[in-house]
């Protein structure tokens, strides 16, 4: 029989192959063997199908073992067990190695992965399509939270609105014209910005904090704590896109950061708020404006009654007006009020009966001035500047004005604190309160069970 090889490099032509080749036999080398040949006097028969398939074998992998009995002999089938095999099927001829299966990663049977690859299997469609689509939603939560993505969707127009709100933070970074700050101070500022900071980005809201501290075109005339009227109008111009700015003092500190200002306040402002301030009037201001030749709606107690005509949100404590948390709207009336309210000359003439200043000037103008009342409203003390008790606390504790923990007020004002009270103290105390009330499952499951199952068990109280 003819074979297709190429010539034997042999002389003479043939194939030899030691150990099959019979010395004895006669062949012409052209040939294959087709009979049996005997090794070693013919003790030993080798076919040259046998042959065949043991050099096949020999070909096919690398006879390569280590004799060692050490380390890596003794742990050699652990490690490999957990190596991916791969199907090379079960016989080893050529026509298996054309097969579709071959050099494909399949995991072992009895393993971790294979069970978990016949479960998908025997998982229907529809479960896989839902737990695909539960798996995307998880995701896409996580992403939301854990990027700025959140805080640009709820500045959107569109979805949140959070643009159209600057908060602006009285800060007072270099410790005042006359004074440094000591660490408790330093501490009380940390804290505040710190607890802005994170609202607002919570709700994609703007934070202006604005350095109070050396203001020299001020300081010549002592006029410290004005600035805040000359602040309004620079932040009018610095955020062009922003509706309503809140003016907050530094010793404010947010209770309930999960209030947003939508909903707690503008969402339903006609509800939140009240014109006729003789609904709760401690200066006793004569209201409506008492002149006939006034138009009708600077006559009415609650001016056009329209939530759209607000410009200017006060909230009111024991003593009349409050300026450590309001609220005032981009307008042309908004530009006349802060022009009127930063005359010098008004200033000038009055600055030495006017105690509180800023605020002071204010209520004169709403007192003397009718057309600053139809778009004046006023707000709960409670809404969005509570007190602790130490403040206005003449009169015992006043459920309009004073911090309630059982119904979680959204803000409270420190105020007067540096006036025989613990400014920092107050600060701190109402911090820790705001983390305790705003806990998480988690931290509620820690603090709560684990926390008191350990004490009832040990004795010791532990801070999970």
């Amino acid at each position: 029989m003819s074979l297709s090889r190429s010539p034997s490099p042999r002389p003479g032509g043939g194939w030899s192959s030691p150990g099959l080749t019979n010395p004895y036999a006669t062949v012409s080398g052209r040939s294959s063997p087709t009979k049996t040949y005997g090794v070693n006097g013919g003790a030993n028969t080798v076919t040259w199908e046998s042959a065949k398939a043991k050099s096949n074998g020999v070909n096919g992998y690398p006879s390569f073992s280590t004799q060692g009995k050490g380390f890596f002999n003794k742990h050699m089938r652990s490690l490999s067990a957990s190596l991916p095999r791969f199907n090379i099927g079960a016989e080893k001829s050529y026509a298996e190695k054309e097969k579709l299966g071959r050099g494909r990663w399949m995991p072992r049977e009895g393993t971790k992965l294979a069970k978990l690859r016949i479960l998908i299997l025997k998982t229907s469609r529809k479960a896989k399509i839902r737990f695909l689509i539960v798996t995307a939603f998880i995701l896409m939560t996580i992403l939301f939270y854990m990027t700025p993505l959140h805080y640009w969707w709820r500045r959107s127009k569109i979805f949140g609105g959070g643009k159209k709100f600057v908060i602006i933070l009285a800060a007072n970074q270099g410790g005042g014209v006359m004074e440094w700050k000591g660490p408790r101070e330093w501490a009380i500022e940390r804290d505040s910005v710190k607890n802005k900071k994170r609202y607002t980005n919570r709700w994609g809201y703007d934070l202006e904090i604005v350095d109070m501290s050396t203001k020299k075109r001020y300081a010549h005339e002592w006029r410290e704590s004005w600035e805040k009227v000359d602040t309004i109008r620079n932040c009018l111009r610095k955020y062009p896109d922003a509706e309503w700015f809140w003016w907050m003092d530094l010793n404010t500190f947010i209770m309930e950061p999960s209030y947003s200002l939508q909903s707690h306040v503008f969402n339903d402002l006609a509800k939140n708020t009240y014109r006729d301030i003789n609904e709760y009037n401690p200066l006793n201001i004569s209201h409506p404006f008492p002149s006939d030749h006034l138009d009708p709606e600077a006559r009415s107690p609650v001016g056009d009654g329209k939530a759209s005509s607000i410009n200017l949100i006060v909230p009111q404590d024991c003593g009349g007006f409050n300026l450590g948390s309001f609220f005032i709207k981009r307008s042309a009336w908004t530009d006349r009020l802060l022009d009127v309210w930063w005359d010098p000359v008004g200033y000038e003439q009055k600055h030495m009966e006017w105690e509180h200043k800023e605020q002071d000037a204010l209520e004169f103008l709403y007192i003397n001035q009718p057309w600053i009342r139809p778009h004046t409203a006023f707000i709960p003390q409670r809404k969005i500047n509570s007190f602790p008790e130490g403040a206005c606390s003449e009169n015992g504790n006043d459920t309009r004005i004073h911090y309630s923990e059982k119904e979680r007020d959204f803000v409270v004002n420190m105020a007067g604190c540096e006036w025989g009270r613990d400014c920092w103290g107050e600060m701190y105390n109402f911090r820790e309160l705001s983390n305790y009330l705003n806990r998480t499952l988690w931290e509620r499951f820690k603090e709560d069970l684990v926390a008191v199952i350990w004490f009832k068990i040990t004795g010791q109280k532990i801070r999970i």
